[in-house]
């Protein structure tokens, strides 16, 4: 018996536009009792078939669609010829190696949901976000390590939306023997990564075309770096030409990872200080000692995932972005970013410009920055833009 859900008068509207969700509330019956990830067909409310999709009996999005061709089948060739396609979209879109560090796969944009793949050198580092590719975990392992040549598979499913899914937190070597740690180029500077404790699946391959516009514009610059992470905008920053760099972080661990980085690369060490702390009581302390720069990042972690946690997000972002502005020396610049998928681009400008007005500054955006190409967007799946940057500059 084929296994359906049939959805609600109505509700097949954002199928039709090739949206890849299935929400539970969207859903009028379902038949052939499905299993934990199993291919469900997507039916109108009159029968009509519209999609083949993962089935997630845990999660608020119940069904996350594979396919809208009534005629093909969700098995191995069909996950070899998705894969394939991510990856030779990469070859194309890096036409030279980018120091061994790419996104392979970015789930739903790549007609994937649920699964990320991230390449740090010999390395594989993924992610099983969803019901749908967990069912299906060994044969996409085996056809990455087929398709890319890689055998080296280390498993970073370590993540909060699992439990969304009723999944257990999973993380661990799946193939070949990976190393802890690697080394990776990014635009002339190497960077351990860090595949076992690092945030994410290591590094943040988002923000590397980022990371190198804080660079260009921070010659001659007093630079704070806040969230600095393992150094990534910092070491920018100094490979850029700043004069001084303060990189804040509350975690121990990356702060050294993040000293290291920069004897890796040679780069001066005078001026520059990796500070511990709260970055809110950071700013704060630094805001009561009249210190002022030419520079600030903020690169914080995602304070909402899901949009009914962006009220709360809000006041933190509001909170950062007020005490950045009062950081900064007249004719400074602001790069400011949030990757929270809860707050749009029009509510983060909101909030940015909020923050400037109760800092009592007048500042005009320059430019606006997104995550890179290794990332894309699907256009039927917008939700697959959630990091927003912005570069603000101070009225002199």
């Amino acid at each position: 018996m084929m296994k359906v859900l049939r959805l609600k008068p109505g509700r097949e509207k954002s199928l039709l536009r090739r949206h890849p969700w299935v929400y539970s509330g969207a859903i009028a019956s379902q038949g052939g009792n499905p299993g934990e990830g199993e291919t469900v067909a997507i039916q109108d409310s009159g029968g009509n078939f519209l999609a083949w999709a993962a089935y997630s009996p845990h999660s608020q999005i119940r069904a996350r669609v594979w396919s809208w061709t009534e005629t093909e089948k969700i098995d191995e060739d069909f996950f070899r010829s998705r894969l394939a396609v991510a990856l030779a979209a990469r070859r194309y879109l890096f036409a030279k190696d980018e120091g061994g560090a790419l996104r392979l796969v970015h789930a739903e944009s790549d007609a994937l949901p649920g699964l990320v793949v991230d390449r740090y050198a010999d390395v594989l580092a993924l992610q099983f976000l969803s019901s749908g590719v967990e069912l299906w975990r060994e044969t996409l392992i085996d056809l990455l390590v087929e398709l890319s040549g890689i055998e080296n598979v280390y498993e970073r499913s370590d993540v909060d939306v699992r439990r969304l899914e009723g999944l257990p937190e999973r993380a661990g070597p799946l193939r070949g023997s990976p190393p802890q740690r690697v080394q990776i180029q990014e635009a002339g500077l190497k960077f351990q990564v860090d595949l076992v404790r690092g945030h994410k699946t290591g590094f943040y391959l988002d923000q590397r075309r980022n990371r190198q516009r804080v660079r260009q514009l921070a010659q001659g610059k007093q630079t704070l770096d806040c969230f600095c992470y393992t150094g990534g905008f910092a070491l920018n920053a100094l490979e850029g030409g700043a004069t001084a760099v303060l990189a804040v972080d509350s975690s121990q661990d990356a702060l050294a990872q993040g000293r290291e980085n920069m004897a890796l690369n040679g780069l001066p060490s005078e001026g520059v200080e990796w500070l511990e702390g709260d970055i809110f009581k950071v700013l704060r302390t630094l805001r009561d000692q009249a210190r002022r720069f030419d520079l600030i990042v903020l690169d914080p972690p995602k304070f909402a995932p899901t949009a009914s946690q962006a009220n709360r997000a809000a006041r933190g972002y509001k909170d950062i972005n007020l005490l950045a502005f009062k950081l900064l020396q007249p004719g400074g610049v602001l790069a400011t970013f949030s990757c929270s998928g809860g707050v749009d681009t029009v509510l983060f400008q909101k909030i940015v410009a909020g923050a400037a007005l109760d800092a009592g500054v007048q500042a005009q955006i320059v430019e606006r920055l997104t995550q890179d190409r290794d990332h894309p967007v699907g256009l039927n799946f917008p939700e697959g833009e959630y990091l927003k940057g912005l570069i603000v500059r101070v009225s002199e």
